[in-house]
């Protein structure tokens, strides 16, 4: 055989076997070694979320709420990292190199992985970002993403706008659209809308040199998704008289809640202390929350106008006359004696020094806790039911028909229901049977068990100025300025209470007007405006009581409902009431006359003499 002959298989047989090799790796690389082909992409490519603008938002007069700044968060993909000089890096950042190891190995565990993206360090600022962009070639594995951080002009409204955290594991469980770090509302205004808010998130592909520096879109942006922006949204709040109220209110604990009554509008909702919503945004956010949250003398994230329940003291009178008047067992020309007290319970509760006996309109008027407490026992030990329980149901039921012991509904967050106790927990307490009218008196003149918050009791104050109805206390009044939103519908719905004779109402509009002409608060008469109020001390077995204010403006065809309430300040008229009829004089005016009150309120402090009013602690012995 000729050797050439067999020295030319030899060759091609060689060739064909680098071939084959070849085309095997080629497939395993391509096909099979997925890994691979990442490591590859991510060589080339960078895949970059494109976070929206979050929705701005507006008070009612379109002045600007909420806006939003440019931000950047320093990313970093494990992988990539090579060897540099770490001291460099931390100083650049300024972090220690402890923080820089912690975070790197966060970027590495799950659910991350070292070819994914991760924060490194977020919400730098633009001049943290110009420093860094300029010298960040020398760090390769790290990138910078844009993002916006939300930035509140007024400082105002915090607790009722909310604030924005990050989602963790459980919210990307339960909700795709975000990754572990996306930010999201957490509280308030942004967490009952955001969805409307945040937007949609796009997608950039861009490319990238062995140094990790980018080089343009990849395809000129053929591939890429834009950002949808989110919706803006105009609230219901009035600022100026938002603002106002957050004066009024300084070094004092409690709330004011506004009220709309022909819309359910909020006019304004203020609870204090507050804070200031611009240290809940940037790098500090984490160490500003932890002195936030820690304050249990002040308590600024609580927000007392949803969540916090009090006895609505002598402000439920008003409710009592409407129920009593419903069941028929009261008019405004029954009188009951008070010169020594409700006398079934020994002269307890006692009353104020005033005419007696009284008629319902000056009992409304001089705030009779002796009259109030004859009005329950009566409705309780109603005839026509024959049974003490039912007519407690149907008393309870009455109350509850006003959002008295019930949520609202309204639109803001982690809002809280109050209490209207059940014979259920009578029975618990003193046995089933046992209990009657005179056990549970003081639920007559809004004390014992029963608990409202400031946002309800604002309610009931716009629901009497309309005669028996009321919308949904709600935030929001547009959504991208569309006021028709699906969103927003339920608050367009006209509810009714189990009370709806207008003349059961006038009855108690009158007695609300005598308590501003002679009454409890005669002496807090605004110029030009004829409004109803009803003063309250509500006990307070922590300390000295709370001082309650409600009312509405004016008199006829109302345009204001309010609540007030001022913790350990004593009676209502002495601090409720003039905050109260202060913010009436404001919104409708639109300037102060009382100037010398105005000045009283604002510099009082009641924050630091508390303490003074708490009952002392018994010695150890």
């Amino acid at each position: 055989m000729n050797p050439l002959s067999e020295r030319k298989y030899i060759i091609i047989g060689v060739f064909l076997l680098v071939g084959l090799a070849f085309i095997a790796r080629l497939f395993y690389i391509q096909v099979i070694n997925d890994s691979y082909k990442l490591d590859a992409r991510n060589q080339a490519f960078r895949y970059t979320t494109e976070f929206p603008n979050r929705g701005y938002i507006y008070d009612r007069h379109h002045k600007l709420l909420v806006y939003n700044e440019a931000a950047y968060d320093l990313m970093v993909t494990p992988k990539e990292v090579k060897n540099f000089d770490t001291v460099d890096f931390c100083k650049l950042v300024d972090i220690t190199k402890d923080e820089f190891i912690k975070k790197m190995k966060k970027a590495v565990q799950a659910p991350n992985s070292p070819r994914k993206p991760s924060v490194f360090e977020k919400q730098l600022s633009p001049q943290d970002y110009a420093s860094l962009q300029e010298l960040l070639y020398r760090f390769p594995g790290f990138f910078v993403q844009s993002r916006t951080l939300r930035k509140y002009p007024m400082k105002i409204a915090a607790n009722m706008l909310g604030y924005i955290g990050e989602a963790d594991k459980d919210m990307t469980e339960r909700d795709p659209y975000y990754n572990e770090g996306d930010y999201l509302g957490i509280s308030g205004v942004e967490k009952t809308y955001e969805k409307a808010l945040r937007g949609k998130k796009g997608l950039r592909i861009l490319m990238v040199d062995v140094n990790n520096s980018p080089k343009g879109s990849y395809m000129n942006g053929l591939y890429d998704t834009a950002a949808t922006p989110g919706k803006a949204l105009e609230s219901t709040i009035d600022a100026d008289l938002q603002l106002y109220g957050e004066m009024l209110m300084q070094n004092k604990i409690g709330s004011i809640v506004a009220i709309e009554p022909q819309t359910g509008e909020i006019l304004a909702l203020v609870t204090s202390p507050s804070y200031d919503p611009n240290l809940l945004v940037g790098r500090a956010r984490n160490k500003n929350f932890s002195k936030l949250y820690l304050d249990t003398v002040r308590v600024p994230l609580f927000n007392r106008a949803t969540m916090a329940s009090y006895p609505p003291g002598s402000t439920f009178k008003l409710v009592e006359s409407l129920i009593g008047q419903q069941e028929g067992v009261l008019n405004r020309e029954t009188k009951y004696p008070c010169s020594a007290g409700y006398a079934p319970l020994g002269g307890h509760p006692k009353c104020e020094v005033h005419p007696s006996p009284l008629a319902l309109y000056d009992a409304i008027g001089y705030s009779c806790n002796s009259y109030f407490s004859y009005v329950f026992k009566s409705i309780i030990e109603n005839k026509k039911y024959h049974d003490t329980y039912v007519a407690f149901e149907a008393w309870r039921n009455i109350a509850l028909s006003f959002n008295i012991g019930r949520k609202t509904n309204s639109d803001l967050a982690n809002e809280l229901r109050g209490n209207i106790p059940s014979i259920k927990y009578y029975d618990k307490v003193f046995g089933k049977g046992v209990w009657k009218a005179s056990t549970v008196i003081s639920l007559g003149i809004g004390q014992a068990e029963m608990g409202i918050t400031p946002l309800q009791n604002a309610n009931v104050a716009t629901i009497i100025a309309n005669k028996g109805w009321y919308y949904t206390p709600h935030i929001v009044k547009a959504i991208d300025n569309n006021a028709n939103d699906t969103t927003l519908g339920r608050f367009k719905i006209k509810h009714f209470t189990a009370i709806t004779d207008t003349a059961i109402y006038n009855n108690v509009i009158e007695g609300m007007s005598h308590v501003t002409e002679s009454g409890t608060a005669h002496l807090l008469k605004i110029d030009g405006v004829e409004y109803c109020a009803k003063t309250g001390t509500a006990e307070n077995p922590h300390g000295r009581d709370h001082s309650v204010f409600v009312a509405f403006a004016p008199k006829n065809n109302p345009k204001i409902a309010i609540a007030v309430l001022v913790e350990n300040a004593g009676w209502g008229a002495s601090w409720a009431g003039p905050i109260a009829t202060l913010m009436m004089e404001k919104y409708l005016n639109g300037k102060i006359a009382r100037k010398e009150l105005e000045k009283t309120m604002m510099d009082a402090n009641l924050i630091d003499n508390i303490k003074a009013y708490e009952p002392k602690k018994k010695k150890k012995k």
